[in-house]
């Protein structure tokens, strides 16, 4: 009997040939469409990142100075909560954050700016002083460049081209200054400007920005990465600004033991140039040796300074900072190194000083919105998402 139902069971009916083509061709179409629309995205990210830093240096009189506001404004966000925790008036905690940092900004340009004036106008008188120093090392090239000639008129069998004498160019007017003065005054006001309106509002838009999106789930990734970027950014300029001012009050010490005349001024030159990674330090090691060639008559004296900097800076660099910042902010070198040239190249020093703050903000978005997996739409997917199923593959 069970032998009889199972011989009327009856076999399944085969898809037809137009069902069985449909199936497969839909992944197919499928995959073409996710593909193109990664390229197309692909190209339009390469055309933009093409076209940003001549868009930024074409907008820079506008551009920098925001920029620079946002910066400041998020490293006082801190200081800003703080205060309304203690039912301060967003107004007035805001005024209270942007007295605090026009002080001590003040402060510190005032004891660089009024001793390195005198420093400056004191240059063509101590030129020969500077030429008496170096005269040995001078001597040195220059019987250097006595035996290359000689050498190369030996072989060449001919007369050697006369090095020419490099011109050196006289210092601009004072007045080129002068009449640039209005200009930077007016951006300077903008900044502060936008300062103070950041922080008075940023208590309403932060609230703003995260109730407007649509999910929950959206809302809470929104608040983690507006506090990641104020807490990676004010963490590392307050770290970074506390190491700056000890090493340039160290420097300070050191120079006004060795008799350096202006003692502050270098340190606050050097903690100045700190913030600018690999290049500042270099820049503050010239400027010390030259002030120590204007300075004392002896060369080994004259480059004690620039010693003492470099020695201090080694010890900084290499041990005080990656001790105090730790591995949460630390940072690939060959990221600041890019990160430095392109702000560089676009704005100038300016740029250079916040290239390692808005390399950590873009860093800090990038790592919560997730990075193109660009190998992966040229090598094995055809998206710009790690881990995106193939609509084509059968296993998926």
């Amino acid at each position: 009997m069970r032998v009889e139902q199972s011989e009327r069971v009856e076999p399944r009916p085969r898809p037809a040939p137009l069902d069985r083509i449909r199936r497969v061709a839909e992944p197919s179409l499928e995959r073409q469409r996710v593909r193109l629309l990664a390229g197309l995205t692909l190209m339009a990210g390469i055309g933009l990142l093409l076209g940003l830093p001549f868009a930024l240096r074409a907008a820079s009189e506008f551009l920098l100075p925001v920029t620079a506001a946002m910066v400041i404004a998020i490293a006082l966000v801190p200081l800003l909560e703080w205060l309304e925790r203690r039912r301060v008036p967003s107004g007035i905690a805001a005024f209270l954050c942007l007295f605090f940092f026009l002080v001590i900004a003040n402060a510190a340009l005032a004891s660089i700016v009024v001793p390195a004036t005198e420093w400056f106008q004191a240059l063509p008188q101590r030129i020969p002083q500077i030429q008496a120093n170096l005269a040995p090392v001078i001597d040195f090239y220059s019987n250097l460049q006595k035996f290359v000639d000689d050498t190369v008129q030996m072989l060449a069998k001919g007369p050697v081209a006369a090095a020419q004498a490099s011109a050196v160019q006289a210092p601009s007017s004072i007045m080129d200054y002068v009449s640039s003065a209005p200009h930077a005054a007016i951006q300077l006001f903008f900044g502060i400007l936008v300062v103070y309106f950041f922080l008075c509002g940023w208590t309403r838009l932060r609230e703003r920005t995260i109730t407007s999106r649509g999910s929950f789930g959206g809302a809470l990734a929104t608040a983690r990465v507006i506090q990641d970027v104020v807490d990676s950014t004010s963490a590392y300029l307050g770290t970074i600004t506390l190491i700056n001012v000890t090493l340039g009050l160290l420097v300070s010490a050191a120079l006004w033991l060795i008799g350096m005349p202006s003692p502050l001024m270098w340190g606050g030159i050097v903690a100045l140039l700190n913030y600018i990674p690999y290049i500042g330090p270099i820049l503050a090691a010239i400027l010390l040796a030259l002030g120590g060639l204007m300075t004392f008559s002896d060369v080994w004296l004259a480059l004690t300074p620039a010693a003492i900097q470099i020695g201090l800076h080694m010890v900084e660099a290499n041990a005080v900072t990656p001790a105090v910042l730790g591995k949460r902010l630390t940072i690939n070198p060959l990221l600041i190194l890019l990160s430095l040239s392109f702000w560089g190249w676009v704005w100038g020093t300016p740029g250079a000083l916040l290239a390692v703050p808005l390399l950590i903000i873009i860093q800090t978005i990038a790592g919560a919105a997730g990075k193109p997996d660009i190998a992966g739409f040229l090598f094995e997917e055809g998206t710009l998402v790690a881990g995106t199923p193939d609509p084509g593959d059968p296993d998926d």
